[in-house]
């Protein structure tokens, strides 16, 4: 049977509660895997595993009741290798790696920051801040609205002011976290948010970095700020034993 792989630890990582249930209907038994001075956390694999909700959480659960015992690199939602022989290889193959970022992530969390705009007040934004835009808003409103070349140009530099003020509000995000983290990685683009950036924190140093976000939402009224944390780091591992499954919606555990 296929081994369901949720993360990896230190061999000398406690066993999880004997009641600890992971993904599957019914859940499958946690257990730890030994390897060396390594271990990860496993189960058996179920059968056309998908990213359900209840398979999401059973996921997120098996690491949050495993991170209480100690540090432990994260995988992905639907981590499956051939059996418990490929994850105990692959954790001899790569225990320098994997015993470096244990060290690494010691104490720390992740925060994932998504920020997107205002409509009405970045337009506002915007155009206080350009003259020429106030001109010709000003002057197509007294002509009725303009022609229709007017109209135009005036939507497409409105459109390309907005284009630039995002991308000086996603450097704005950055820079302005990045001093209350240990480490920034960018996230891939995705529709909506004009920054998407996870941030490794000292899980005792997250109050400052929560601080930090309210400072940035304070000075930056036009902006929608949506904050996800503490999540294990998963941002800051590197893949583990098995390769992420095929599963469309994986992603949802981090939301």
């Amino acid at each position: 049977m296929s081994t369901y792989v949720y993360g990896i630890t230190a061999g000398s990582h406690p066993a999880l509660p004997k009641d600890t249930g992971g993904v599957g209907d019914p859940p499958r038994p946690v257990r730890l895997l030994k390897q060396g001075e390594l271990a990860a956390l496993v189960s058996d694999a179920p059968e056309g595993l998908r990213p359900k909700r209840k398979e999401l959480l059973a996921h997120s659960n098996v690491l949050a009741e495993a991170g209480d015992g100690g540090c432990v690199l994260p995988m992905r939602f639907g981590s499956v290798a051939p059996d418990d022989d490929t994850v105990a290889g692959v954790l001899a193959e790569r225990a320098e790696h994997y015993k470096e970022r244990l060290t690494a992530l010691d104490g720390k969390v992740e925060y994932n920051v998504k920020a997107s705009h205002a409509e009405e007040a970045v337009l506002h934004r915007v155009l206080a801040g350009n003259p020429e835009l106030r001109a010709m808003t000003e002057a197509n409103r007294q002509a009725g609205g303009g022609s229709y070349e007017q109209r135009l140009q005036l939507g497409e530099m409105v459109a390309a002011a907005v284009k630039a003020q995002e991308a000086e509000d996603a450097t704005d995000v950055q820079h302005t976290l990045q001093p209350a983290a240990d480490a920034v990685s960018v996230g891939p683009d995705s529709s909506g948010w004009l920054v998407n950036v996870s941030f490794l924190v000292d899980r005792d140093g997250a109050e400052t970095f929560l601080t930090a976000v309210e400072q940035l939402r304070s000075g930056h009224p036009h902006l929608e700020l949506r904050v996800n944390g503490p999540l294990p780091p998963y941002s800051f591992v590197e893949p583990g034993p098995a390769e992420p499954a095929t599963t469309s919606g994986a992603e949802s555990v981090r939301e």
